[in-house]
């Protein structure tokens, strides 16, 4: 029988795969056609999360994914070519002054969603930023509060056991992370040392990988392939934290189940229509939860236009699929007399903060910080490759990689309407009008990656860094075009993350940040959900869904 869980789907038959044990199953309830509570499109940080949290509080829940449910101790191999497998690559329009390169910083296609693959970096927003525009003059407001936040923030840092440092230099004070920090790789000494040099904090990263057994998960080996999928289970993903309780606590989940259109009648949604088994079906809810991401999200939302919602759903403000952010992800590189050997040890062990919460001396708006990064192989290839080397020069190249030192910054960028995802003529091997996504950096970009190239710069002189070269173009993670507000005319969902023109009708994923923070944004997508789950199940309790 064919198991390539990319052609047929193994959440099948009343059982789930156990991503915890070697051709292990778990059982499932299934729903088939019946009318369930809430049906949500995307397993990833919003999906997964808020399918367990609304299966654990009592609803019938179905959550479909257009990705493979792998199991990460037999089908992760060490190769990075094989496991693109993992990010969504489907055919898609890039536009606008600077183009982003949609694929390993940015994507998803698999059951737990882009966090199969992320990097585990777990930070706290800036509590100003979601007040933005009202304390720092820029961007817009949240509607949502810093102090709520900050509880939800540390039920997913429970719920992930992030390993972290004992004290956190910068923010309110916080509790202590729940496991300890993991040792320091070169890479992370190097920026510890150059952030001594030049006067500021830098602190252990917070980062969802194991530095201690859990339950059937044991503590990272520091193989260091972590952006290319953890083989061990030491990676806390919404794959093997959220989904596995949301399935003892009764939720189905369908792999390989691509939804293509929101059905909606009376002002309501009924249900989706979606791609499985070599056909289309339909599956009733109460309930549709988007969370699809900032590119799939907007492309759902659009693709359901209707004759009651002619330009799509959600849409009366039209803001659906613009305000597109993503975060600056520019690095300094050069080469040290020592061996660094930057792939041992997961990536970001060390960052600094110091520009997220010091404005001062700022010719721009937002914050950002950096961190020691860990390119694999034929990631340092294709990064060195930018640099016009080919043949025997990049050959030579390659062959100083273990000696290659660098930092690599995680910056805020402001949202604009001329950022945006839109549809084309053109449609996928589903037949659904695919997207096109439309992005340029402005002024403000432009002044944020000046200073942080030169101070990155400057960090790794001061260490004895030297030939250092500069790599302007990278952007990572994906956030905006369905933003959430306090007013229907400027957004998308309220607090709740609910539609403003369909009751029954909610977004739950990184496409509802107002704006995008320098950090990165998973753990807010998280903790976003368990509040929207809360909020849910009160306003259920109030017959007010």
């Amino acid at each position: 029988m064919n198991d390539n869980p990319q052609e047929r789907p193994r959440a099948l038959n009343g059982k789930a795969p156990d991503v915890f044990t070697r051709g292990g199953w778990v059982p499932m309830r299934e729903y088939g056609e019946e009318e369930v509570d809430f049906v949500i499109v995307g397993t990833g940080a919003g999906g997964g999360t808020l399918a367990c949290k609304l299966a654990e509080a009592g609803f019938s829940v179905i959550a479909m994914d257009a990705g493979a449910y792998w199991r990460p101790l037999e089908d992760f191999a060490s190769d990075e070519h094989h496991q693109s497998k993992l990010y969504w690559t489907d055919e898609r329009i890039v536009d606008g002054a600077d183009p982003i390169h949609l694929g390993a910083n940015n994507s998803g296609k698999a059951v737990g969603g882009s966090t199969v693959h992320y990097m585990m970096v777990s930070l706290r927003f800036r509590p100003e930023w979601f007040k933005s525009r009202s304390k720092l003059g820029y961007g817009v407001d949240w509607p949502l509060d810093w102090r709520e936040m900050w509880r939800y923030y540390r039920e997913v840092e429970q719920t992930l056991s992030i390993s972290g440092p004992v004290r956190y230099p910068w923010g309110p004070k916080r509790p202590r992370y729940p496991y300890r920090a993991h040792p320091l790789n070169a890479p992370a000494r190097y920026l510890a040392r150059g952030a001594e040099k030049l006067g500021i904090a830098w602190a252990e990263t917070p980062i969802a990988t194991l530095s201690a057994p859990r339950g059937k998960a044991p503590p990272c080996v520091y193989r260091g392939f972590c952006a290319a999928g953890c083989s061990t289970n030491a990676k806390q993903s919404v794959l093997n934290t959220w989904l596995p309780r949301a399935l003892a606590a009764g939720a189905e989940i369908r792999d390989l189940a691509m939804v293509g259109r929101i059905e909606t009648t009376n002002g309501r949604v009924t249900g989706v229509h979606y791609h499985r088994g070599n056909e289309w079906r339909f599956q009733k809810a109460r309930n549709v939860v988007v969370a699809g991401y900032a590119i799939e999200t907007p492309r759902l939302l659009l693709n359901s236009a209707s004759c009651e919602f002619p330009d799509g759903l959600a849409n009366s403000s039209g803001l659906v699929g613009k305000n597109l952010m993503v975060h600056l992800n520019q690095s300094v590189y050069g080469y040290s007399q020592d061996e660094i050997r930057s792939y041992k040890a997961p990536p970001s062990l060390a960052l600094t903060e110091h520009w997220n919460y010091e404005d001062a001396g700022k010719d721009y708006h937002g914050g950002w910080c950096y961190m020691a990064p860990g390119p694999l192989p034929a990631d340092w290839a294709r990064t060195v490759s930018q640099r016009g080397l080919w043949g025997r020069e990049l050959l030579d190249e390659m062959t100083r990689y273990n000696h290659a030192a660098g930092l690599k910054m995680v910056g805020e960028v402001l949202p604009g309407e001329r950022n945006r995802v839109t549809l084309v003529d053109e449609t996928d091997q589903y037949g659904l009008a695919i997207p096109q996504v439309t992005f340029s950096f402005g002024d403000n970009e432009h002044a944020m990656i000046e200073h942080a190239l030169d101070f990155m710069d400057r960090a790794l002189e001061v260490v004895g860094v030297t030939q250092r070269w500069r790599n302007e173009s990278e952007t990572a993670h994906l956030m905006g075009t369905a933003r959430m507000g306090h007013d229907r005319a400027t957004s998308v969902v309220d607090a709740d993350c609910r539609s403003w023109d369909i009751p029954n009708l909610w977004i739950c994923d990184g496409s509802v940040f107002p704006t995008s923070g320098g950090v990165n944004p998973s753990l807010t997508i998280q903790a976003i959900a368990c509040r929207t789950s809360d909020r849910i199940a009160e306003l259920a309790s109030r017959r007010e869904l």
